[in-house]
Order: structure tokens, then C-alpha cells, then sequence
């Protein structure tokens, strides 16, 4: 029987860590119908957890959906990159879905989006900071005077701490330029949508 739990509680894990797909990571849950023998179990549950392990690898490599619909969407946004400034033109949208990741544990995108522990994101290009109805903000980011172009944005996710001292937000920035581009250009396309 702990053949058969141990992995499936490692394939959780990796899922609830932000692992891929748990239909990937799933390990048999019925038992053998045959009694099985030594020899015979060891392949056996070395074939079970190794979907596991290979996971635990994987998701660095493994695009999710949002990454693969970014990267297949690629054409139809190159208009809207140039427009955003020559820097943006090599914005790499997969890359983008794969540091949004890291919002998205505070942060929703699609229209309509809830609100969790930061605002909603959706339209946020060009507005106004502070502006999301229904969420608390800050009074230092209230009282900021701040519209998110992309200046704005960058300097806001390389060190939101240093731009508005006192600010609520706990994320401690990201300091590669590249990659800050490429999330800020997957958050603009994805808000327009």
C-alpha cells in the first residue's frame, strides 16, 4: 500500500508547489491484482515514482497553457510589441507567462478577476495606480500620483519598496532587465484581452 501512497503524496506536493499538470504526476491508485514478488515490486514502483521525479525537473522546462498560448500568440501581438518601444520588439512572451508566476500568487489577470492579496491587473497598462474599486490600498501608493506606463512598471517591478517607501506590497522585485520586459509585455497583452 505505501508503493502506491508514497508517490501519489509526492505528485501532490509537486503540484501544490506549482508543478505540472497533476493528470501527469498521478500515480496508480489500485492495487496489484496479483500478489507480486520481490523481484517483481521494485520495477513496479520504480516505474511509479518516476513520474515524480521526472516532474520535479520538468517544470522549469515544461511550458504551461498560458506559456504555450503566449509563445503560439507570439504573431498576432508583434504590432503591439513594436508599438510598446524598439526594446520590446524581442519581448519574449513565453518567458513573460513563466515570470508572471510569480505574480500570480498575489495577482489576478483576466478581466473580471478577483481581487486576492494585490489587485486584479487586468487593463492596468496606462491607468492610474490606486484606482482598482473594491481593493485597499496603501495611502503611500494612494497618495502616489502614479500612472503605469512602462517606466512606471519596470521600476515598479524591479523595486517596488524603493519606489513607493511604505507600500504593502511584499514582492522584493526583479532585477534582470530581460526579464522584466518580457513579463511586462505578457501582462500588457494578457490585460487586453
Amino acid at each position: 500500500m505505501s508503493r502506491i501512497i508514497l508517490p501519489s503524496l509526492a505528485a501532490l506536493a509537486l503540484v501544490a508547489c506549482g508543478g505540472s499538470d497533476p493528470a501527469e504526476n498521478t500515480a496508480p491508485t489500485e492495487a496489484p491484482s496479483a500478489p507480486s514478488t520481490t523481484q517483481d515490486s521494485a520495477p513496479a514502483e520504480t516505474a511509479a515514482a518516476a513520474p515524480a521525479v521526472e516532474s520535479a525537473q520538468a517544470p522549469a522546462e515544461a511550458p504551461a497553457q498560458p506559456v504555450q498560448a503566449a509563445v503560439e500568440d507570439v504573431e498576432d501581438h508583434s504590432a503591439t510589441l513594436a508599438a510598446l518601444g524598439e526594446n520590446f520588439i524581442d519581448a519574449d512572451l513565453g518567458n513573460g507567462a513563466r515570470q508572471y508566476r510569480r505574480c500570480q500568487a498575489c495577482h489576478t489577470l483576466n478581466e473580471g478577476g478577483r481581487h486576492t492579496v494585490g489587485p486584479n491587473l487586468h487593463g492596468i497598462f496606462n491607468s492610474e495606480a490606486a484606482q482598482k474599486e473594491g481593493f485597499g490600498y496603501s495611502s503611500q501608493l494612494a497618495s502616489s500620483g502614479l500612472v503605469w506606463d512602462i517606466e512606471t512598471l519596470d521600476a515598479w517591478i524591479e523595486n517596488p519598496r524603493a519606489m513607493v517607501p511604505g507600500n504593502r506590497m511584499s514582492f522584493v522585485g526583479l532585477r534582470d532587465a530581460d526579464k522584466r520586459r518580457d513579463v511586462i509585455a505578457y501582462m500588457i497583452i494578457e490585460s487586453s484581452r
